[in-house]
């Protein structure tokens, strides 16, 4: 990762976030997105969610082994 993609960024007073325009270009977050913040330790992970439809096809031709699909229990 580039060194001016890891500047640190301020928590606004209403725990707002802002990211670097360099940061939104990579990821492509537009306006309105919504973010996935998971606790993982210490850390927050932040995952920009994905239309349903940009996903579409993305298993086409592999196949899928059902030993390695996680359980319901398993998902977030």
């Amino acid at each position: 990762m580039e060194e001016s993609l890891c500047k640190q960024s301020p928590c606004h007073p209403n725990f707002k976030l802002s990211f670097r325009k360099k940061v939104r270009d990579q990821l492509h977050i537009k306006p309105g997105q919504k973010i996935m913040a998971m606790p993982y330790g210490e850390h927050i992970q932040l995952v920009p969610v994905k239309p349903a439809k940009t996903l579409r096809g993305l298993l086409k031709g592999r196949e899928i082994n059902m030993d390695t699909v996680r359980d319901k229990s398993d998902r977030f």
